[in-house]
């Protein structure tokens, strides 16, 4: 049997499971997709019934594949997502999506108790996102709908929720609590005085350092398991170990998000007006980060031209770089005007595409032009995690699925010249890094 670790990489959209031999070198991959349910105010977001069901049967199958021997696992998941438990550690309400419209009373009932935004977002490093902001999310339920608030004993972030379930344990971790939540205060490094004014403190599990792994069982024997990690800080772990000159990381996927491990400036009221804030490594270290929804829009545009085309939803995959596609359009000397000065505009997480397709002749121009844009607009969002200076650093690396995409990594390239630009050396360096936390081999 091949001694390796596994690792469930749980994204909105793909879920896998990954399996990591002595090298880090993947030997066996799954992935699936998981039809979405309706809470009970008819928005869309994850079936937790199902997630759970599909986690459990992966790992009894993995269980009976005996070429195979699982020595550890871990569990890695995008964040801004809240599971709660009753009493008796059962789920009590659906996983809300993060997308979620908040009540627009309710933001201003909480400011008008416990400050103002500039002054929240300052302390927490976190944007004002509404129900992208985890610690809202609890508050929106304890005022919203207090009979199921009522029923909650125990609130998990959706990584630790994952755990709980291979583990039986009940844990909080710094990845988690340190992306965007509103929850915790950067400078006390506590949970922030409204969380404990609101009695939700009291509702997460005492943290957990990763280099005190829980327990799992597999083929009726114990291995260590993770606490489980959020996605994007998951993604800089196997760089942290691998780099010491700086660098950042674009982190992609359902978003894309650069993380600057190296800032030198705090965080600022206009840095987080502008979605910039501040993760947590695994080890409580802080991180600069700031994020594009380029996943989400490349998703529903490839959507629209498959239609419009006629093809396969997924034929972007096939189509090659094209310089030609835009040699025309001025594309180029648009993207390298991309100056520091490009931090002083005000810049939104969301992502503009504006793509007339009666103006594209085929498929292949359409989406090079799609990618343009969404190049572009990543730009602005990698020049904000920078503090405005490139030229602090040698090398930007590319992590996750738009590190595959050929059109996209040859269009950061053109427009950031001064920078070498690798993509990770896995393209699963979210799993990677869960996987390496483990810390099962040198």
């Amino acid at each position: 049997m091949v001694p390796c670790v596994a690792v469930f990489d749980i994204g909105k959209t793909n879920k896998k499971l990954l399996l990591f031999d002595q090298n880090y070198q993947i030997i066996k991959e799954e992935e699936t997709c998981l039809k979405e349910t309706v809470d009970e105010d008819g928005d869309k977001g994850e079936d937790l019934a199902a997630l759970a069901n599909w986690l459990k049967r992966t790992w009894h199958l993995l269980e009976q594949d005996l070429h195979y021997d699982v020595l550890a696992v871990n569990f890695t998941t995008y964040g801004a997502s809240l599971v709660h438990l009753d009493q008796a550690g059962n789920a009590v309400a659906p996983l809300y999506n993060y997308l979620k419209p908040f009540p627009s009373h309710l933001e201003e009932q909480f400011h008008a108790k416990y400050g103002d935004r500039i002054e929240i977002t300052s302390q927490t490093s976190s944007p004002a996102l509404g129900m992208l902001n985890a610690g809202l999310q609890l508050y929106w339920l304890k005022h919203c709908k207090p009979a199921l608030f009522k029923k909650v004993r125990h609130s998990l972030h959706l990584p630790q929720y994952i755990s709980y379930l291979f583990t039986g344990h009940l844990v909080s971790e710094y990845t988690s609590i340190g992306c965007h939540t509103a929850l915790w205060d950067f400078k006390t490094q506590s949970y922030h005085k409204w969380v404990q004014a609101e009695e939700l403190d009291r509702l997460f599990p005492p943290l957990r350092p990763h280099a005190q792994p829980l327990q799992a069982m597999f083929r009726g024997k114990k291995i260590p398991a993770g606490l489980g990690l959020h996605d994007s800080s998951s993604a800089l772990i196997p760089y942290l170990k691998q780099y010491k000159q700086p660098f950042l990381l674009l982190s992609t996927g359902t978003w894309g998000i650069t993380l600057n491990p190296f800032a030198k400036r705090p965080i600022c009221s206009s840095d987080l007006q502008q979605d910039c804030l501040l993760y947590l490594t695994y080890q409580g270290k802080k991180v600069k980060a700031s994020r594009k929804f380029i996943g989400n829009a490349h998703e529903e545009q490839v959507k629209h031209l498959a239609a419009y085309y006629k093809k396969p939803q997924d034929f972007f995959k096939s189509v090659p770089y094209n310089a030609a596609f835009l040699s025309e359009t001025g594309y180029y000397p648009l993207l390298q005007e991309q100056e520091q000065t490009a931090v002083k505009a005000k810049i939104s997480p969301r992502v503009r595409i504006n793509l007339d397709l009666a103006l594209y002749p085929s498929y292949e121009a359409a989406y090079h032009h799609l990618v343009a844009q969404i190049v572009q607009e990543q730009l602005c969002s990698l020049q904000l995690a920078a503090e405005g200076d490139l030229s602090a650093f040698e090398l930007l690396l590319v992590d996750g699925g738009f590190s595959r995409n050929k059109i996209f990594m040859s269009l950061l390239q053109n427009a950031c010249p001064g920078l070498e630009i690798k993509a990770g050396k896995s393209a699963q360096g979210t799993a990677l890094g869960a996987a390496l936390v483990m810390d099962m081999w040198p």
